[in-house]
């Protein structure tokens, strides 16, 4: 989730102008002003709460407004304008000013008939639309109402204010245009030179109702607005054109010319369309181009970049996400100008370029160096993203000079050796995380004052982290440290009084014992992870303070932990307590609750009727503890959003009052190892999105509920030792079992012949190539599902479920007749146990091909099942 927000607001503040400090930002001048003008501006201004901390607009500093005070001349406060004639208030800007709460149509604001500037962005003005009122402002010529959480449909009023040159209304995701509308915004704003839409709904509108934009358009922003067909040529020839963001906009298509472009554009935006991309002539052609943006687009011809030939005037450059591959021409790029450099979610390969001032040697063909050779340090650049390569070899040490990077991202790389020492403090981000660097954190991490994020896990750091490292990292909002077995955290954890700002902490197998001391004043908390330590005891008093409106995320789980108590925290969606020491009664999770699992610990007594408020329940695991009586009968109203409910491994026992229905989600659903009585609840049939059932080891007294075979994601259907009886008969569907992986109903009183006409439809277990090639789990990111199978004598619990893995165990039971031929076409199974029946006759000889076949158990089925031998 941080890595998104980071993404976004790196992408949408680096690469347009218009965020909070644009053009739109105005210097106050002081004539004296009308008093009603300062009522009018003080009073719109107090009509709205105002948050304490804003993650978008703590990026940049902005001038506070502590000069708006009641009796003083408001020319004179801090964004404010007025004209120097008249007196009257012309420019407002209130952007950034953490404001909260809806515009009323009746506010003070639109009493001041004579603004031509306003800038509201980045507020937060939910739930209300843009009111109609905006169009009163006769004089306007510039409007940004960018970032501020405006919703409805677009008025059509503001296409009334005939004088305006520049209108932002981005990143407004609930507002939205009708085609309409929009031509009559086209139409009448003749004067426009900065349109700037982005993330505006806009899935209705036809592209073309851009036709007809103003030839003196200098910007247009149609950033994520779900626009889908194809785009108008003429866009590409407008005269005086120079931004052009239609990017991520993924239906959308057309054509960019092929010849004959004349054209100012200096930055084009196509990342995420369908547009197709001759990536060197689009380079080779467009003279005045200094920004491309091209991230996982649909290139044609020869358009890898290690077959261009110059990008001498590029400033910004993204190529991420399009699985380019080799090495990447770094001589190719100007360091002199270059500010931005994005190639992440690629497969290039090799060392990161030395720099030298040697000419002769960056020509020579002789250079036997595995890195490529570049003749200065890029001074300007600002953004490196580099992430998700196979880049290895150390990292340069001219990477730690730049003195204007504020983002550097070399994570998920094969990069080796100790980090180096920062020269400079304009680091914002910092993500060195999964790779193979070594050797201590850097002292010099201290001097990035302004750094919001670092991540170094998943690596080999060792040494001490001194707690001196963040005591002027006071901005820092993400830390991450997990998985650095020979790092010690000791100075660090018991540290008090730093990291204020901090939002996100992941510390998992980190070795430490105790909950960070310094989290007694991160009142900001959101995210926490301190999984895989050796935390002990109970969680202290002070701890279930720590970010009660804040935290929604909290993993606590492989410790060895006794008791929680109480859990206070009302915004909490995800809760990991799992693998602890845990005693007592079970806890109740918070309302909000969306993940919770408690998993093998020591809990005590029965599930509480409590359990039945958490609407928004969507994984839930009580498994492996001690809990006993009854399900509460309410939990039949978790079918609509339940995916994941495992109780398996207690004592529960009684009827299962589930009742599942229409448009039930539920993907998996484990109750074994309980005492559960009755049958298995019919209703399971309105799940069509079940994998993994498993009812063994309870008392259910049934016969074989083929009804299942309707459902057609059923990977795992276990129901072992239970007293399931009858003969399985004849499928009643088509296609039953579609994408049964594993069927265990061993250790039951089934009788009659074996299924053969189930046998030959189990279509998941015939193909023995399917799934090849990178491992697959079944689960998702949150749950990984496990199951136990008899596996050559033992029984062996598989904690994750590859999407390969394919076993057939009918033992124990009192199936009679011959094996069936048609096993020999479940050519996937890796298990086949047919032991301890009433088998008879030869063993098939269809059975050989079964190549991929791991174990066979046939034992105890009868003196009377022979193996043919040739």
């Amino acid at each position: 989730m941080e890595r998104l927000l980071l993404l976004l607001i790196c992408f949408l503040f680096l690469s347009q102008p218009n965020n909070c400090s644009s053009s739109l930002s105005f210097n106050s001048s002081t004539p004296l002003s009308h008093s009603h003008q300062s009522s009018a501006l003080l009073h719109f201004r107090n009509s709205f709460s105002v948050r304490d901390f804003d993650k978008i607009c703590d990026f940049y500093s902005h001038p506070p407004k502590n000069s708006w005070k009641m009796g003083t001349d408001c020319c004179g406060w801090d964004g404010v304008t007025c004209d120097t004639m008249t007196g009257h208030v012309i420019a407002v800007d209130l952007s950034c000013s953490h404001l909260q709460g809806p515009i009323h149509p009746n506010s003070t604001l639109f009493s001041l008939r004579h603004l031509q500037r306003l800038n509201l962005a980045y507020n937060e003005f939910y739930p209300s639309a843009i009111s109609s009122k905006f169009g009163g402002f006769a004089n306007m010529t510039h409007l940004n109402l960018s970032g501020s959480s405006f919703a409805g449909n677009f008025p059509s009023e503001i296409s009334h204010l005939s004088k305006l040159v520049s209108l932002d209304l981005s990143l407004n995701a609930g507002m939205r245009f009708e085609t309409p509308s929009l031509k009559r915004l086209v139409q009448n704003l003749t004067h426009l030179t900065e349109l700037v839409l982005n993330d505006v709904n806009m899935s209705s509108v036809s592209p073309n109702s851009f036709m007809n934009l103003s030839s003196s358009l200098t910007s247009l922003g149609l950033f994520y607005c779900g626009l889908k067909g194809r785009f108008p040529d003429n866009i590409f020839h407008l005269p005086n054109l120079q931004i052009l963001r239609v990017d991520y906009n993924h239906n959308l298509t057309g054509s960019l010319p092929t010849y004959n472009w004349s054209t100012p554009l200096e930055s084009l935006y196509l990342s995420g369309t369908e547009f197709p991309i001759n990536l060197p002539y689009l380079i080779s052609n467009l003279k005045s181009l200094k920004e491309l943006y091209l991230s996982g687009c649909n290139f044609i011809g020869s358009s890898n970049p290690t077959f261009l030939s110059n990008l001498s005037q590029i400033t910004s450059l993204d190529l991420s996400n399009n699985n380019f591959g080799g090495q990447f021409p770094w001589s190719l790029l100007n360091f002199e100008v270059l500010t931005f450099l994005d190639l992440s979610q690629n497969n290039f390969i090799g060392q990161l370029p030395e720099v030298t001032t040697n000419l002769t040697q960056i020509f020579s063909s002789n250079n036997s160096s595995n890195s490529q050779l570049v003749n200065m340090i890029p001074s300007n650049l600002e953004v490196l993203d580099l992430s998700n390569n196979l880049f290895n070899g150390t990292i340069p040490s001219w990477v730690y000079t730049i003195p204007s990077l504020r983002y550097l991202c070399l994570d998920s790389n094969q990069f080796t050796g100790h980090i180096g020492d920062f020269q400079h403090n304009s680091l914002v981000t910092l993500l060195l995380d999964n790779n193979n660097l070594s050797g201590p954190l850097p002292l010099s991490i201290s001097k990035l004052v302004s750094l919001r994020y670092l991540s170094v896990s998943f690596n080999n750091l060792s040494g001490n982290v001194e707690s001196k490292i963040f005591f002027k990292l006071e901005n820092l909002q993400s830390l991450e440290m997990s998985n650095n077995p020979l790092l010690s955290l000791t100075s660090f954890t018991f540290a008090t009084n730093i990291l204020p700002k901090i939002i996100s902490l992941y510390l998992s197998s980190s070795n430490i014992t105790e909950i960070p001391h310094f989290l007694q004043t991160a009142e900001y908390i959101e995210e926490l992870d301190l999984s895989n330590n050796q935390i002990k005891g109970n969680i202290p008093k002070w701890f279930l303070e720590v970010g009660k409106d804040s935290l929604s995320y909290l993993n606590l789980s492989y410790n060895s932990l006794t008791s929680v108590g109480h859990l206070p925290w009302k915004n909490l969606e995800y809760l990991d307590f799992r693998s602890n020491l845990l005693q007592g009664p079970l806890p109740v999770p918070p309302l909000g609750i969306s993940f919770f699992s408690v998993s093998r610990n020591n809990i005590t007594g029965q599930i509480s009727s409590s359990f039945c408020n958490l609407g928004s329940i969507v994984y839930l695991d009580l498994s492996y503890n001690h809990l006993s009586n009854m399900i509460p009968p309410c939990f039949r109203n978790f079918s609509d959003n339940l995916i994941d409910l495992d109780l398996q491994n207690n004592n529960l026992n009684g009827t299962l009052p589930m009742k599942f229905a229409k448009g039930c989600r539920l993907r998996s659903l484990k109750l074994n190892g309980n005492q559960f009585e009755g049958s298995l609840p019919q209703s399971l049939v309105c799940c069509r999105k079940l994998e993994v059932l498993d009812f063994g080891k309870n008392k259910i007294k049934s016969t074989f509920p083929r009804w299942l075979e309707t459902l057609p994601e059923l990977r795992v259907l276990i129901l072992r030792s239970n007293y399931f009886h009858g003969a399985l008969g004849n499928p009643k569907t088509k296609s039953p079992f579609p994408n049964l992986r594993i069927i265990d109903l061993s250790q039951n009183e089934f009788h009659g012949h074996l299924p053969t006409n189930l046998f030959k439809y189990l279509k998941a277990m015939m193909n023995a190539s399917v799934n090849k090639g990178k491992l697959k789990y079944m689960g998702d990111d949150y749950y990984q599902d496990s199951v136990t199978v008899a596996m050559k004598g033992f029984f062996i619990e598989l904690v994750k479920i590859q999407s390969l893995f394919t076993t057939i165990d009918f033992s124990n039971n009192n199936f009679k007749g011959e094996i069936p031929k048609t096993i020999g076409e479940l050519r996937s199974l890796k298990g086949l146990n047919f032991s301890h029946n009433n088998l008879s006759g030869h063993v098939p000889p269809s059975l050989g091909n079964l190549t991929n076949l791991e174990w066979l158990d046939l034992s105890s089925t009868s003196s009377q099942v022979k193996f043919l031998y040739s």
